[in-house]
């Protein structure tokens, strides 16, 4: 990761945050975004108090202009844009399939699906235009693979985030731009917490069943993402890696 510029969304907290912190550890000078201003700064001074290089923007990942403008305030820092990790995403309360309403429907495909593809959009521009290749990796989830206990929108989005890396993989393998997606099992992160407040009962029998009766940590999520995007990679593109400790298995 040496000298690359790295953009990381949903960098204010869970695995985005250890996913900064580990770019930059690995040399590469690091842009934070999210919608949480705190959060995101507070990310930013824990790079630069270790010596690396972070700049924090607060964005709504769901507005294409304010995606298009990441993009450039990020070449503008840094120079360039090496690889991505769009990784912005909510949960929310368990609810069975007919109770779902349209505005949460929505908010979870605009927060999880929409937003991956403006900041893939924008970011494969800018890879384009500088002609050198990069590397995106896109946090699609284990519901992708089993869907998830209450959250249909949920399953739906992660879902086409698999597809949305797929596709791009497959349209930009012969220009030198890799994209993979990694799915997170159950990981101790603020998002989770919420989650398991408003649905204790579903989450404590999930996490019964998850292998050592643990969560996952963001760090180790973080360093499958890191890795994804390093030139020790570079022969991988197109894949979906699940981290969760072997959970789809059972």
């Amino acid at each position: 990761m040496n000298g690359k510029v790295a953009l990381v969304t949903g960098g204010g907290s869970g695995i985005g945050r250890a996913a900064a912190v580990l770019f930059a550890r690995k040399g590469a000078k690091v842009a934070i975004a999210d919608r949480n201003a705190q959060g995101g700064a507070q990310t930013a001074a824990m790079i630069d108090g270790e010596g690396g290089e972070g700049r924090f923007f607060a964005v709504d990942v769901t507005s294409e202009a304010q995606v298009e403008g990441l993009v450039a305030s990020t070449v503008s820092a840094f120079g360039s844009l090496d690889c991505a990790f769009n990784n912005a995403g909510i949960t929310h309360p368990s609810r069975l399939f007919h109770e779902l309403t349209l505005d949460q429907w929505n908010e979870m495909i605009a927060v999880n699906l929409t937003s991956v593809f403006l900041c893939m959009k924008h970011e494969i521009a800018q890879m384009l235009a500088q002609g050198r290749g990069g590397a995106i990796v896109n946090t699609a989830s284990g519901a992708a693979i089993v869907p998830a206990p209450g959250q249909p929108h949920y399953t739906a989005a992660k879902r086409g985030v698999v597809g949305l890396t797929t596709y791009a993989a497959d349209e930009l393998n012969n220009q030198g731009i890799r994209v993979n997606a990694i799915c997170p099992g159950m990981i101790d992160t603020p998002m989770v917490a919420s989650w398991r407040e408003s649905s204790p009962e579903m989450a404590e029998a999930v996490i019964a069943h998850m292998p050592g009766q643990r969560m996952g940590l963001p760090e180790e999520v973080a360093e499958a993402a890191v890795w994804l995007c390093s030139d020790e990679a570079r022969w991988v593109s197109g894949d979906t890696m699940v981290v969760d400790g072997g959970m789809v298995c059972r």
